[in-house]
């Protein structure tokens, strides 16, 4: 003992060995075996060998008041008992008994549990019962129990004589006094009828039980069970069940209220709701709902919505309430439950604010479960209190097929439960709450607990058509008869090129442009939306892309670039022409004279006129007549007006003078290339037009000497406007108003 003792410490102070310790103390080769004695020795406590059956437990057993007869002595006594812990056998079990005179017997069990036959037993005699338990590789016995027939005779139950509302109370009658027995204490259960098990008997009363601080307006099951004073058998058995229900109390809490906008921030479209109070915080009747709108600008409308009234503006679910009827231009609401005794406080509401979508959500769904998670906001709101998350049955009406639950800020998972369907959609939102009751939506996801192909594309149709490429449109498939979320469309031309029109939850895509087609060609062209079950039915459309031609758009296109070219060649060969002949007055009149017969070349001789750079006047005539005149030939479209005076000329009207203007042009153009001085001045006066400071002119220097006194006469009788200029400008050059 002592060196065990000694060891016994020296293991427990010291050091434990090691691993590697062990290791080395073994002998090589002994590694493997010791693993096989490892798992040996560890093979019977997983799984024990057949054996025995485990004793059950020592029998309880009772004479039940129903099916005895107090003064003949009469009925059965009825045993139950537990068996084993954990029988991996099946066993068949005996009940056993002994009396005091050595009479034995035994009965078969059935469902742990047998009865003695009244001739087997003696009253009031004593009597040793036990179980055994037995199979094929054994049996085995219970404890014994032994006990006085006359000592487990159950009494009869107690009577009820009544219950109480306010306060919640029982009250009863002990049936001792039947069988001649002085009452003794009684034991009293209760439960809530939303509760599944008893809890423990509270014993020792007499006649009467009350039940401290019940909830209010809840029902509660209440039972009682006496023993007599004088009586040394079992206590009765329980009474029948007592239902009574407690008095109201005021309602507490607030309305859990939100908003059903039909899957969409439209808040046009969206109705108020609010959930039911439960048992606990409606404490009572709820008669009715107190809505209060406030408008924009500032106005408040407040609604009474009673419970009783049916077809009103109030409509209740199992689980839900909402207005059929909303007021416009609204900011937020506040709602109240109230019941006889008193109303709730006030829940408040703003109208839904403005779609974030910057946060991903998960979903995981079953026929009875949505599970929602996500993750922590990148950029958290203002004086976040917690979310909601909410889903929407895509097609529903308003108010139905939804369903919403409120989430504390901490948490990033939510359940939604319920009963969904296949192949329908359900819109999944999370929205994020301030201390102020604003909400703004994070995020949103479509689910499916099993999807389908989805059905033809609606409307499918071609909006223009071209030579080489044509426009197609499509209509959107209705949610709610989409049987899947839309990943995209295919579409297929000819049954030989595919092309795939990706989409996403926010941009529905309805338009495609089909280019590199060929002119005047048939076509048929189908559409397909895609699934993650596959492709749906195909809608198909044929048409014929236009032949090659030239559009009006083209032709203008051409016709406008021809003429911008003809212009610049025109401007370009006005401007040559401007360089070429800078003095001369282009469509000014038909006929241009020589420039050298005018006054302000007079102090210059002919040669010195011919060495001047005109580059008009042929530099190669030496001798150059005065009678000779170069005359430029003007074409007729160039000339619009001919320049008329503003005064009469020789009795004419203006009008006139036009005509003549013009019939003097022609006579002007039949005059040919070279004329003498007095040729031209014969044709002036014959037609009664012109200036005569014009009608002489001289050759040379010498004439203009012998004539000079009869030129300064002239000049004399001229007027003011042509004593600066001769009558060659006069007759020929512009004036100056005309320039301008």
């Amino acid at each position: 003992m002592d060196e065990r003792s000694g060891g016994s410490r020296t293991r427990v102070g010291g050091s434990a060995p090691t691993s590697q310790d062990l290791k080395a103390q073994r002998p090589a080769g002994c590694e493997t075996r010791w693993l096989l004695s490892f798992f040996l020795l560890s093979l019977p406590a997983r799984s024990a060998p057949p054996g025995p059956p485990p004793p059950p437990s020592p029998p309880e057993c009772h004479i039940p008041y129903e099916e005895q007869e107090w003064m003949v002595h009469t009925g059965l006594i009825h045993c139950t008992w537990e068996p084993g812990p954990d029988p991996k056998t099946p066993a068949n079990y005996t009940l056993h008994w002994e009396s005091a005179n050595d009479n034995r017997g035994h009965v078969e069990a059935t469902n742990f549990t047998a009865s003695i036959r009244r001739p087997d037993f003696e009253s009031h005699s004593q009597l040793n019962v036990w179980v055994q338990a037995k199979n094929v590789y054994g049996s085995a016995n219970s404890p014994s129990a032994s006990f006085n027939t006359a000592d487990i005779m159950k009494l009869p139950q107690p009577k009820i004589i009544s219950v109480s509302q306010d306060p919640l109370s029982i009250s009863w009658k002990s049936q001792c006094t039947l069988q001649g027995h002085s009452e003794g204490v009684c034991e009293v259960r209760y439960r809530s009828e939303a509760d599944q098990f008893w809890p423990k008997g509270e014993g020792g009363f007499h006649g009467v039980y009350y039940i401290d601080n019940p909830e209010p307006f809840t029902t509660y099951e209440l039972q009682v069970r006496c023993s007599c004073a004088d009586h040394v058998g079992s206590m009765s058995d329980w009474s029948l069940v007592q239902k009574v229900k407690s008095a109201e109390g005021a309602p507490v809490g607030k309305p859990n209220i939100w908003w059903d906008c039909g899957g969409t921030p439209a808040i046009s479209k969206c109705v108020l709701m609010w959930k039911k109070l439960p048992r606990s915080q409606a404490r009572g009747l709820i008669l009715g709902y107190e809505v209060k709108w406030i408008h924009s600008n500032g106005t408040v409308l407040v609604i009474n919505a009673s419970t009783a009234e049916t077809g009103g503006q109030l409509e209740c679910g199992e689980m839900q309430c909402h207005l059929t009827s909303s007021p416009a231009d609204v900011s937020e609401v506040y709602v109240s439950a109230y019941s006889a005794r008193n109303s709730t406080l006030p829940a408040h509401l703003t109208m839904p604010g403005k779609v974030i979508n910057e946060q991903n959500i998960d979903l995981k769904m079953n026929s009875n479960v949505i599970n929602v998670s996500w993750d922590v906001p990148f950029q958290l709101m203002d004086n976040l209190t917690g979310y909601v998350v909410q889903y929407k049955q895509q097609g529903s009406p308003p108010a139905q097929g939804f369903d919403w639950v409120r989430v504390n800020k901490s948490q990033t998972s939510s359940i939604l439960t319920g009963n969904y369907e296949s192949y329908i959609g359900y819109k999944v939102s999370l929205f994020a709450m301030s201390k102020k009751d604003d909400s703004h939506q994070l995020s949103s996801a479509i689910g499916y607990v099993l999807q389908g192909t989805p059905p033809e594309v609606p409307s499918f149709k071609v909006d223009a058509i071209e030579s080489t490429y044509v426009n197609l449109s499509w209509e959107p498939i209705p949610l709610h008869q989409r049987k899947g979320v839309i990943l995209g469309y295919k579409i297929v031309v000819d049954n030989q090129k595919v092309y795939n029109v990706n989409v996403s939850l926010q941009h529905e895509i309805t338009k495609f442009q089909l280019e590199n087609l060929n002119p005047g060609q048939d076509y048929e062209v189908e559409i397909r939306a895609v699934t993650a079950a596959g492709s749906g039915l195909s809608a198909i459309v044929r048409f014929k892309t236009q032949q090659q031609q030239l559009s009006g758009y083209n032709i203008g296109t051409v016709f406008g670039s021809i003429v911008s070219v003809f212009s610049i060649v025109i401007v370009i060969f006005l401007i040559f022409m401007s360089k070429a002949c800078p003095l001369i007055p282009l469509g000014y009149c038909e006929k241009v004279p020589d420039p050298r017969n005018s006054s302000v070349f007079q102090h210059m001789t002919t040669y010195q006129i011919n060495e001047f750079s005109w580059n008009c006047v042929p530099s190669l005539e030496p001798n150059l007549q005065i009678s000779y005149l170069e005359v430029m030939q003007i074409q007729p479209h160039t000339l619009k007006s001919c320049p008329r005076k503003a005064s009469h000329l020789d009795g004419v009207t203006e009008e006139e003078a036009g005509d003549e203007c013009s019939h003097k042009d022609r006579e002007r153009g039949q005059v040919g290339v070279a004329a003498s001085e007095e040729e031209w001045e014969r044709t002036e006066r014959r037609h009664g037009f012109g200036r005569q400071d014009y009608s002489k002119m001289i050759d040379s220097e010498e004439e203009r000497d012998e004539d000079g006194e009869e030129e300064r006469d002239d000049d004399l009788s001229s007027s003011d406007n042509d004593q600066s200029f001769s009558g060659y400008e006069t007759h020929f050059m512009p004036t100056a108003l005309e320039v301008l």
